[in-house]
């Protein structure tokens, strides 16, 4: 029997079809999803970091005074940089205008180089090294509106632009006073490290004697797990170093008492149309120096090729040896009285010659020591000369004879106790040591020995200035030398305590006080009359001595003038020194070479300079 179907049944039966078919679909389409993801899972790829990281560059340490004045620091710099194959070319000169008002650099320099990239490099172009952390801040703000500007473009179907990017690129030592305190402070030398960033390292002075200190940095660092758009996401798995910057070195020297001394010796050196004028000033018991300053200084920023052709980048206070003539006089003698070879009111023979003279002077003296004639630079009107009169009125003859009652060992210990023939100490680098003969040529058995007669009163031997700062703080410290330093202390993560070397007694208290006498007696009757400010202790020698040309003998026209000597008051005790390098000798005023016309002029300075500063209070006297 045929029975026909009905019309519900066909479309229940196309319905199911569909459906299997859509099924079948869905699980083909699954399988192929998996297939793929399986695929992407097993194959070799790069995949995003988990974590990410960035760093904050660390700069090296300040120089400052006393005052709180940086002489000497860093500041950060920045590099900016493009990548010229995202450049729309259209926009070139929009480009170029808006970084120059952004970063100051001329639109000419920013052409010129734009120009050599987009021929020459392949892509990544560096547009400045020296950017400011100022112009920096600026360039970041453009760099967000360049994109907006469209001014960089999509390449190669890439999701990301790189347009411009301003990273950090290293440091940039700065000197706020220019030249105040060269040649002491020093220059630098820039480098570059593994990571293209510019470093500085020092390379003279006080930059370089505390390069490890002021280069001791670490950079912070802040890494941490990485959110879906890249920042660094902070937890307890989270590394954060803070920044370190590098140790801070804090001077004794004050900014105001050095630019002070500065101009005064710039003033000085024209009016004596000297090689240089070197000046410092020291606590006679502390070894503090306060100032220590030179005529020939510079700027580290802007080294000319002049400044190094004129040595100006040298220390010259602890690197120029030179015969220190009349001002090792007292520390002969006073070698001499402190071994007591000298007796109460004792007189020495001046070995005047021949017939007064009409001012009542006799001739200069004559001494003779084998083929050797030594002669006074000063007439006497005596015969005979006290141990006051040889210092006060510095006589050569007077001083080489006491010093041949010393043996040739106590002579040579007592100048290498003094501090000649070694290095002071002081925190600078490329001291030179000076030379004060060997102990063989000092012992004789004969009555006089040449090479001590002519080193006690400054011939034949070489010092440097601050070799005789040192020696002479012993008379106004109770025969005690101390070390001259210029570093109060050193600011550093370790605070490690900056230790001084402690004063060492070399010649008797009563030994010292007694040449101290004396050399106030010289400056109220002697060569350093000219030193004289009324309710201030000042005591001091003066000393000139011909500059060496070597094996050819001594310059006729160049000489040395110093004086070296001290400054008190009630409260205060100073070591100051004065020395000029080759000051006029010649034409109208030729005699400036006489210490007593230069050195000592300059040393009156100084001491007002420290009354006009409060370091010196002139005692007030009662009615």
């Amino acid at each position: 029997m045929n029975y026909q179907r009905s019309s519900n049944e066909i479309s229940l039966e196309t319905k199911s079809k569909k459906l299997i078919i859509t099924l079948i679909f869905i699980i083909i389409l699954i399988s192929f999803l998996l297939n793929s993801v399986l695929n992407i899972i097993s194959s070799k790829r790069k995949l995003p970091a988990v974590y990410s990281s960035s760093n904050e560059l660390a700069i090296r340490g300040d120089i400052k005074s006393i005052d709180n004045f940086k002489i000497s620091t860093s500041k950060k710099i920045y590099k900016a940089t493009i990548d010229t194959r995202y450049l729309d070319l259209n926009k070139t000169e929009l480009f170029i205008t808006l970084f120059s008002i952004y970063s100051g650099i001329p639109k000419n320099i920013i052409s010129k180089k734009l120009d050599y990239a987009l021929k020459n490099s392949k892509g990544y172009f560096v547009l400045s090294y020296n950017i400011s952390s100022r112009d920096a801040k600026n360039l970041k703000s453009l760099a967000y509106k360049l994109r907006r500007l469209h001014v960089f473009k999509h390449i190669n179907n890439s999701t990301i632009i790189v347009g411009l990017d301003i990273k950090e690129s290293g440091e940039k030592r700065l000197f706020p006073y220019k030249d105040t305190l060269t040649p002491v402070i020093g220059y630098l030398n820039k480098y570059e490290t593994k990571n293209y960033r510019t470093k500085v390292i020092g390379k003279k002075g006080l930059e370089h004697n505390f390069n490890k200190q002021l280069n001791n940095i670490h950079d912070g660092i802040l890494k941490g797990e990485r959110d879906v758009l890249s920042r660094i996401s902070f937890n307890k798995n989270s590394i954060i170093k803070n920044r370190q910057d590098g140790a801070t070195i804090n001077l004794n020297i004050s900014l105001k008492l050095q630019k002070n001394i500065e101009m005064m010796l710039d003033i000085y050196k024209k009016k004596f149309k000297a090689k240089e004028i070197i000046v410092a000033v020291m606590e006679s018991q502390s070894g503090k120096i306060l100032s220590l300053a030179s005529s020939n200084r510079y700027n580290p920023q802007n080294i000319q090729q002049s400044d190094i052709d004129n040595g100006y980048l040298s220390t010259n206070a602890i690197e120029y040896q030179f015969e220190p003539g009349s001002v090792m006089k007292p520390i002969s003698i006073a070698l001499v009285l402190d071994k007591g070879l000298i007796k109460d009111k004792e007189l020495l023979q001046a070995y005047n010659t021949g017939s007064k003279k009409r001012n009542g002077k006799y001739k200069h003296g004559i001494y003779k020591i084998g083929k050797w004639k030594i002669k006074d630079d000063h007439q006497f009107s005596k015969h005979w000369l006290s141990v006051d009169d040889i210092l006060v009125y510095s006589s050569n003859i007077g001083t080489l004879q006491l010093s041949q009652r010393l043996n040739g060992k106590d002579f040579y210990n007592g100048y290498k106790n003094f501090g000649f023939s070694q290095q002071t100490g002081i925190e600078l680098p490329y001291e030179k040591k000076g030379n004060i003969h060997t102990i063989q040529k000092y012992i004789t058995y004969k009555k006089d020995n040449i090479n001590k007669a002519t080193a006690s009163y400054g011939h034949g031997i070489t010092v440097t200035f601050l070799q005789l700062l040192k020696a002479y703080t012993t008379f106004n410290n109770d025969g005690k030398i101390v070390t001259p330093y210029l570093v109060n202390n050193i600011k550093s993560i370790t605070n490690k305590p900056y230790l001084k070397e402690q004063s060492i007694q070399i010649i008797k208290k009563s030994t010292a006080n007694e040449i101290k006498r004396i050399l106030i007696k010289t400056v109220q009757k002697g060569t350093g009359r000219g030193t004289i400010i009324e309710n201030i202790e000042i005591g001091g020698k003066t000393g000139t001595a011909n500059i060496s040309n070597g094996r050819s003998g001594y310059s006729s026209s160049k000489y040395i003038s110093s004086f070296f000597g001290f400054a008190n008051d009630e409260n205060n005790k100073y070591t100051i020194g004065v020395t000029i390098r080759e000051p006029i000798s010649r034409g109208k005023n030729k005699d400036y070479y006489y210490a007593s016309k230069s050195a000592v002029p300059v040393f009156k300075n100084v001491v007002k300079t420290l009354v006009k500063l409060n370091y010196l209070k002139p005692k007030i006297k009662n009615n």
